[in-house]
């Protein structure tokens, strides 16, 4: 169910979704009450929320400041096991980003792949299997601006976890990155229908993002209430 979450003088929460892609982190927070923007080098055409084609770590810079939380999801591709693979370069946002999100004031999240957990400062694990979805997709969570993030409990890995861009057994999870097969699926088991396979191996499920959602109201203060 969707929220549309408000202080008591009936303003509604406003979120900036940062390097918002197609929007997995996007309508987790939607469904979590906030009104949401997405803002992104590349047009988005697949997000489904307000949108604004800018360069991400400058409109934080310039606009930031008004939202009542900030999510970044800088490029993970200069940490991802695959483009290592491939040999391809990419710029590392993360230290320009975390510099953004804090001239701000603003109480915010930026998340990363494994890779790049190591840059992140205490970051916080969250996985498929704590939401009860057929992937793990482990992704990392720094928090700053006096916002911080309780995961839920991390049940053990007993389904078997098939390789990047293979073909999915019944009874195993899949990864879903790289140039995978199986979009259908996972549209299904991320919870993205609207997206296509670009958008799906970059994104985080939105029950992750609704998760973090539920914990921001409650930060934002104790007296908002959900409409």
């Amino acid at each position: 169910m969707t929220h549309t979450v408000t202080f008591p003088r009936g303003r509604t929460l406003r979120l900036l979704d940062a390097f918002c892609c197609q929007g997995g982190a996007g309508m987790g927070y939607h469904r979590a009450g906030f009104d949401v923007t997405g803002v992104d080098k590349d047009a988005q055409t697949r997000y489904p929320l307000g949108f604004h084609q800018s360069d991400a770590v400058a409109f934080i810079r310039t606009f930031g400041a008004g939202f009542d939380f900030i999510h970044a999801s800088p490029p993970c591709q200069h940490d991802s096991e695959c483009q290592r693979i491939q040999g391809n370069t990419h710029p590392d946002l993360i230290a320009p980003t975390r510099d953004a999100l804090n001239a701000t004031g603003r109480p915010w999240v930026m998340e990363n792949v494994r890779g790049a957990a190591h840059k992140l400062r205490e970051p916080v694990m969250l996985c498929g299997a704590m939401f009860g979805l057929q992937t793990y997709r482990h992704r990392y969570f720094e928090t700053g601006g006096g916002f911080n993030l309780t995961p839920p409990p991390h049940p053990v890995h007993t389904a078997p976890q098939a390789k990047m861009g293979r073909p999915i057994p019944d009874g195993w999870y899949g990864q879903f990155v790289g140039n995978f097969s199986g979009v259908a699926h996972a549209r299904r088991v991320m919870g993205v229908s609207w997206m296509n396979r670009d958008g799906i191996r970059e994104c985080i499920p939105p029950a992750y993002a609704e998760h973090i959602g539920a914990q921001a109201v409650a930060h934002l203060g104790a007296g908002a209430v959900a409409a």
